[in-house]
C-alpha cells in the first residue's frame, strides 16, 4: 500500500497530468513501481488469508464444549468483518479516490494495515500457537515416493501392524495422530515395515517409511478434493455480480430521482446483504436448527454448503427473469436493435444480489470452518489455502463458458446470447445454463457429501 502511495503521490513515480483530452502514457519505470505495489498486495493477501481465520480459529479449545461452539460463531464474524471493510473501502474510499486524489485513498489503507500490524503483535503474550509441523507438501510426497517403493510390499491384514511411532508422541510436531482408515490401501504400504527395517530399526528415513498419521494426512486431503471440486462452480456463479451483473444493470434505468446508480456500485447490495445475513444466521437460524438438529452450530459444514449451492441456483434463476422481463419490455417498445437502456429501474437486481449474499455467507463461511475442521492439524492453513483457489478457478471457468457460448451461439452470423447490444442478445439463457450447472454441481454436491467420511483424530 505504501508503494501504490508513492505512485500516486510522487511526480516522477505517475504518470504526466492530462491537457485537455491528451494523457500521455506513464513510462516503464511508473508502471513497474505501479505493478510492483499490487503484485505486493497479491503476495501479502496469499500470507494473510489462509492463515487469519485457520490462526483465529486456534484460539479456541476444541476440548472445551463452550469454546468449542463460539468457534463455530468465529468464522462467522471473521467473514462479516471482512465484509465491513468491503463495504467501507468500496463506498468511502472510492469517494476519496475521486474526491481528494489516489495518493489519499491509496495512503488511507496503507495507514490502517501499519495500525492493523500493531494490533496483531499486541496480542502475542495472549495468543495460543500451533507449534509448526513442517512442510506439508513434503510430507505428502514422501507418502506417494514411500508407497511406490513397497509397491510389491503385501499389507498386513491387522491394520495396528503399521508404523506409528509411540502412544505419548506424534511424528509430526504439534499434531495430534490420526486413526486409520481402510480406503486407499494402496497407499498404506507407505507405512509397512519391511525386513531390512525391521533388523536394522532404521525408522528415521520418511522417504521410505511413514507413519499412519502421515499417510491419513494424504487420506484426508484425497477425501476433501470432491467437496473442493464443486466450489469451483460456485465461485463462477460468484463471479457473475462483477460481470454479467453490471453488464445487465448498464441496460437498465440507473436513475432515482435526480440520483444516478452506476451498475457496478450495486455490488455493494452483496456486502450489504451478507452484512445482514451473518447476524441473522449467527443469532436466530442456527438456534432454530440447533433445536431441530441437535447440534451444536445447527447445521454441519457440508449441510451449510449445501444450503448456499441451493441459494446459488435460485439467484441464477432470480437473474434470468429479471432479464426476460427487460428483454420484453424492451421488445414491445422497438429497442431490440437500439443499444440503450430499458426503462425497467436496476433496484429490481437487488434480489438477485441479496440472494448471492445468502449463499456466499453459507458457502464461504461453511468451506472455511469445513477445511479448517478437517483438515490435519499441521495442514489447516495449507487447506485454507486451498480452499481459496476454488474463487480462482471459478473466474477462470466463468470466463471459459462464457468463452464456449460466445462461440457456440454466434455461428452462423447470428447475435448470440450476449451482443454488445444487449437487447438483441439472450443473456437469460446464459443465466438459465448457469443455474441449470448450478443445479447439477449442487446433485453432484451431495452425492459427494453423503459419501464423505468425517476425520477421526486421537
Amino acid at each position: 500500500m505504501c508503494t501504490l502511495t508513492l505512485s500516486a503521490s510522487v511526480p516522477a513515480l505517475r504518470p504526466v497530468d492530462c491537457v485537455g483530452s491528451l494523457c500521455p502514457p506513464a513510462t516503464s519505470a511508473q508502471y513497474s513501481v505501479f505493478f510492483f505495489g499490487l503484485y505486493l498486495i497479491a503476495l501479502g493477501t496469499g500470507g494473510i488469508k489462509p492463515c487469519v481465520s485457520s490462526f483465529g480459529a486456534d484460539q479456541f479449545d476444541d476440548t472445551d464444549p463452550r469454546e468449542r461452539m463460539k468457534k463455530g460463531s468465529f468464522f462467522n464474524w471473521f467473514y462479516f468483518s471482512i465484509n465491513i471493510g468491503a463495504l467501507i473501502s468500496s463506498s468511502l474510499l472510492v469517494w476519496v479516490q475521486d474526491n481528494a486524489g489516489w495518493g489519499l485513498g491509496f495512503g488511507i489503507p496503507a495507514l490502517f494495515m501499519g495500525l492493523a500490524i500493531g494490533s496483531f503483535f499486541s496480542g502475542t503474550p495472549i495468543y495460543r500457537f500451533q507449534k509448526p509441523g513442517g512442510s506439508p507438501i513434503t510430507r505428502v510426497c514422501q507418502v506417494v515416493v514411500a508407497s511406490f517403493r513397497k509397491w510389491n510390499v503385501k499389507l498386513p491384514e491387522d491394520s495396528s501392524l503399521l508404523f506409528e511411532v509411540g502412544e505419548n508422541g506424534s511424528a509430526i510436531e504439534g499434531s495430534r495422530k490420526l486413526e486409520h482408515t481402510d480406503e486407499l490401501k494402496c497407499l498404506d504400504k507407505a507405512a509397512v515395515l519391511s525386513e531390512a527395517e525391521i533388523k536394522s530399526g532404521d525408522y528415521y528415513n520418511p522417504w521410505r517409511l511413514c507413519t499412519v498419521t502421515q499417510v491419513e494426512e494424504l487420506k484426508i486431503l484425497i477425501r476433501m478434493f470432491p467437496i473442493w471440486a464443486t466450489g469451483i462452480a460456485f465461485s463462477a456463479v460468484y463471479a457473475q455480480m462483477s460481470t454479467m451483473f453490471v453488464e445487465q444493470g448498464m441496460m437498465m434505468d440507473t436513475t432515482i430521482g435526480s440520483f444516478t446508480i452506476p451498475p457496478a456500485s450495486l455490488s455493494s447490495f452483496d456486502v450489504i446483504s451478507v452484512i445482514f445475513w451473518v447476524p441473522v444466521y449467527d443469532r436466530v437460524i442456527v438456534p432454530i436448527a440447533r433445536r431441530f438438529t441437535g447440534k451444536e452450530r445447527g447445521f454441519s459444514e457440508l449441510q451449510r454448503m449445501g444450503i448456499g449451492l441451493f441459494i446459488s441456483v435460485l439467484c441464477m434463476s432470480a437473474a434470468a427473469i429479471v432479464e426476460i422481463v427487460r428483454l420484453r419490455m424492451a421488445h414491445d417498445l422497438g429497442l431490440d436493435d437500439k443499444e440503450v437502456a430499458v426503462p425497467l429501474s436496476i433496484l429490481w437486481q437487488i434480489p438477485q444480489y441479496f440472494l448471492l449474499g445468502a449463499a456466499e455467507v453459507c458457502t464461504f463461511v461453511g468451506q472455511l470452518e469445513f477445511f479448517y475442521d478437517q483438515s490435519p492439524d499441521a495442514m489447516r492453513s495449507f487447506c485454507s489455502a486451498f480452499s481459496l483457489l476454488t474463487t480462482a478457478l471459478g473466474n477462470y471457468l466463468s470466463s471459459f463458458i462464457l468463452t464456449l457460448v460466445t462461440y457456440f451461439t454466434t455461428r452462423g452470423g447470428s447475435a448470440g446470447w450476449i451482443p454488445d447490444n444487449l437487447n438483441e442478445g439472450h443473456l437469460d439463457c446464459f443465466f438459465w445454463l448457469l443455474a441449470g450447472l448450478s443445479f447439477m454441481n449442487m446433485l453432484v454436491y451431495i452425492v459427494c457429501a453423503k459419501k464423505y467420511k468425517q476425520k477421526k483424530a486421537s
